[in-house]
């Protein structure tokens, strides 16, 4: 991943550029001040943890990684910022601060916001940093995905798929609290509201004061100051725990035992999406298969937690054997790897049905440290082979499909199920995967038709089958004038099978 302007900045600033340091709080100010005032509520209250949170950020200036995204860090510094000042505060100011935010909240005027925005940090938080940083950089900073996936030295692809993710797992948390809503609504509302104008002459006396390092700060900045490093230390100590795993790999008996512990809490005890991606790019570099121990993250409940980089090092928690092998033979696309989709994956009958958790990181040869880890305990291998077979010819009904709209909008998002399928800005290729995803059947994009779209259909789902192919056939055809064209050609398929 190349480093990136802001990394640049900062390097800059500690080496003695003053004027770079200005640059970075004037440009994410608003947001860091932003994050403060949806946790507190309070604007003098946000104003002070904006500044503890630039003085914190001159005090690790040297320290951050070069492969940081750093509105994610900032993101981060300044909801674990506030959230210790929250624990400070009595039950009184607690109470008087949630009164503000739902007067504050109701004038906004947006009900979906209204019910989000308290909720919304402590979803963030869930969150591995991966998946956080793809959401802050699309939706907080509403970076286009082309720059997106730069900035997270991942394919165009990979990098739509890992917000998608991320958005779904917001959509649960906010689901089982009482907050129903969609994907596309979820990422449109926080697009369009997370990010407020701080205060004028804010970034100005915040950069004065993180300059000096707090030297001019007051008592209670000072004290913020410092129980929040604790805090973040205490989060990145719990995350290295739990990446821990792999010390199996390199060292003797006794830490087998430690180990043995150390995956028992990631089981029993660990929110998954802790777990962050820049320990991909640390020692100790191993590759591991385990079995998932706890009953809590069965296969019902769906995956963990997953990160994949461009250079092929990834993990997974709670994933099926499918689900390690098409990790471990992504294929190279020259802008990083694609998936294969289950799809276009044939297993062997004889599959253990187990689930496990796995971790690759090695500088080089990650996946295929992985396929030699497959083959060595389970006696599996894949092999990618050209197969004539069933698939869906994705093309236009008409010369000129009337309900095809150009987009409008920068999101990139889109979901299928329940009668309903939406995308955001997406392309015609994206359309034919989430097609392919939904239909469970190899979709080809033949449309010959470039750019971004808006799509939006709607079928009825009473039918024998689930989801209905035929009536989103119909609607495809109706609403977009699209259709789906069943035919046999050639494509590469994945087929895991027994090694001997």
């Amino acid at each position: 991943m190349p480093v990136s302007e802001d990394i640049s900045l900062l390097k800059r600033y500690a080496d003695g550029d003053e004027p770079a340091f200005t640059l970075l709080v004037e440009r994410y100010i608003h947001l860091v001040y932003s994050t403060a005032l949806r946790q507190l509520g309070n604007s003098s209250h946000a104003e002070e943890i904006s500044q503890a949170v630039f003085i914190i950020l001159t005090r690790k200036a040297k320290s951050i990684s070069p492969k940081t995204i750093l509105s994610g860090w900032l993101y981060q510094t300044a909801r674990l910022t506030a959230a210790n000042f929250l624990r400070s505060e009595n039950s009184r100011q607690q109470r008087e601060q949630e009164a503000y935010m739902q007067s504050t909240l109701t004038e906004s005027g947006s009900a979906s916001w209204d019910e989000m925005a308290p909720l919304l940090e402590e979803a963030m938080g869930r969150l591995g940093q991966a998946d956080r940083d793809a959401i802050v950089l699309r939706f907080f900073e509403n970076r286009p995905p082309q720059e997106l996936a730069a900035m997270l030295g991942l394919s165009e692809v990979t990098a739509r798929k890992r917000v998608s993710r991320a958005l779904e797992r917001l959509r649960n948390y906010f689901s089982k609290r009482g907050v129903d809503s969609t994907t596309s609504a979820i990422a449109e509302t926080i697009s369009r509201n997370a990010v407020q104008v701080a205060p004028v002459g804010l970034a100005k006396s915040v950069t004065a004061m993180a300059l000096a390092k707090g030297a001019a700060a007051s008592a209670s900045t000072l004290t913020l100051i410092k129980g929040a490093l604790k805090l973040m230390a205490w989060t990145k100590m719990k995350t290295a725990i739990a990446v821990g795993i792999g010390i199996l790999f390199v060292a003797g008996a006794t830490t087998t035992v430690t180990v043995e512990k150390i995956h028992e809490h990631l089981n029993d005890e660990w929110q998954l999406g802790n777990i962050s991606s820049e320990f991909l790019y640390k020692p100790p570099y191993r590759t591991v298969i385990l079995p998932t121990k706890s009953a809590k993250r069965s296969p019902k409940n769906g995956t963990g937690g997953r990160s994949q980089t461009a250079d092929g090092r990834g993990y997974g928690i709670n994933d099926s054997i499918e689900d390690i092998a098409r990790f471990a033979y992504y294929q190279a696309d020259g802008k990083g790897y694609s998936e294969f989709s289950p799809a276009r994956t044939i297993l062997d009958n004889e599959l253990p049905t187990n689930q496990y958790d796995y971790f690759s990181n090695l500088p080089r040869g990650a996946r295929d440290a992985m396929q030699n880890e497959i083959r060595k305990k389970f006696d599996l291998t894949g092999e990618v082979k050209t197969i004539e077979t069933n698939v869906l010819v994705l093309d236009v009904e008409y010369s000129s499909p009337t309900g095809l709209k150009p987009s409008r909008t920068r999101l990139g998002d889109g979901h299928a199920g329940n009668g309903t399928l939406s995308m955001k800005g997406e392309t015609m290729d994206e359309l034919a995967m989430m097609l392919e995803y939904t239909l469970k059947i190899p979709v080809i994009n033949q449309t010959k038709l470039t750019g971004n779209f808006d799509f939006q259909i709607q079928w009825n789902e009473d039918g024998p089958d689930y989801p209905n192919p035929e009536g989103l056939k119909q609607a495809l055809k109706r609403q977009l004038g699209l259709e789906l064209v069943p035919t046999n050609m050639p494509i590469e398929m994945l087929v895991v099978g027994k090694a001997n």
